[in-house]
């Protein structure tokens, strides 16, 4: 077996987990990809890197690469070789002396109220297509999803009576997200008036229908989101994460728990929730800033 067939391997095991995305798949084929070519130019081998080959390998892209990039290849690497250790196919970790560069978090790209607003009353509601964007972007604000979550969403996971959504997340985990009242109602209008009028066979599972009575993909609600985002004269560049970060930090400058935030998000881990706090403690230093008299 070569180094691409074991690289190969690695991947098929990777893939019969449940939880791993053809993005990380994807992401961690160019990484061992690239690292086996590195190793080819030094005549070694995949399975026996020499001693200061990796420091090598690091060092040079520290000074071509990001500290995110070079963070998310060592984490591949790293995986291959405890995958590698565990198959019995090595017998020592060559990255157990290798420490990941530190990364300072950044802060996420959000949106101050008044530009939701705007955002939300771009839609033309008095057609079919308007009321279903309207919907969506309502949705997707009020609940803080993935753009993944919302276009995924069915008919069967709205609960009206109880105004909750069911959400199928990041490795198939499912978690109840409240509507709430404005999320709701255009929910319910949507239903009565909308969502019949865009499809041929309303038996279909899509909440939110594409072509065809299929699901819409990303890319589709990412240009509608561009769309209404010059309609509103949003002046930053947008996407549908930029939503979710505004549900986040807006519950969060309104006194919501991290912890409570993190059940809504869907974030296995509560570090990854806690950039937000940065995020609304940035906006109260500048409005502190500009209000205050000895700001």
């Amino acid at each position: 077996m070569n180094d691409v067939d074991r690289r190969d391997a690695f991947l098929d095991a990777l893939w019969l987990e449940r939880g791993v995305s053809e993005h990380t798949l994807s992401a961690y084929r160019r990484d061992l990809s690239g690292w086996i070519a590195y190793l080819d130019a030094c005549e070694e081998r995949l399975l026996a890197p020499g001693e200061t080959t990796l420091i090598t390998f690091v060092e040079q892209r520290r000074e071509t690469h990001h500290a995110r990039s070079i963070a998310r290849q060592l984490s591949c690497l790293r995986r291959f070789y405890r995958w590698a250790l565990a198959e019995g196919l090595m017998h020592h970790d060559p990255l157990a002396e290798i420490q990941p560069p530190r990364i300072r978090p950044s802060l996420p790209d959000t949106l101050d109220e008044a530009d939701v607003d705007r955002l939300l009353g771009a839609p033309d509601t008095e057609t079919p297509l308007g009321l279903r964007d309207r919907t969506m972007l309502e949705v997707l604000y009020a609940c803080g999803l993935r753009v993944s979550e919302l276009v995924g969403l069915t008919v069967s996971a709205v609960n009206l009576r109880q105004g909750v959504v069911l959400v199928r997340g990041k490795g198939d985990k499912e978690r109840l997200v409240p509507l709430g009242e404005e999320a709701l109602a255009w929910l319910e209008r949507y239903l009565r008036q909308g969502r019949n009028e865009l499809m041929q066979d309303i038996r279909r599972p899509p909440l939110f229908p594409g072509r065809r009575d299929g699901f819409m993909t990303r890319q589709t609600f990412w240009y509608r989101l561009k769309h209404y985002a010059e309609l509103a004269a949003i002046g930053k560049s947008l996407s549908p994460h930029t939503l979710r970060h505004a549900f986040a930090t807006h519950l969060l400058n309104h006194g919501a728990n991290l912890r409570v935030v993190q059940l809504l998000l869907g974030h296995s881990d509560l570090s990854t929730t806690q950039i937000y706090t940065h995020v609304a403690q940035a906006r109260l230093e500048a409005l502190h800033a500009e209000h205050h008299p000895r700001g």
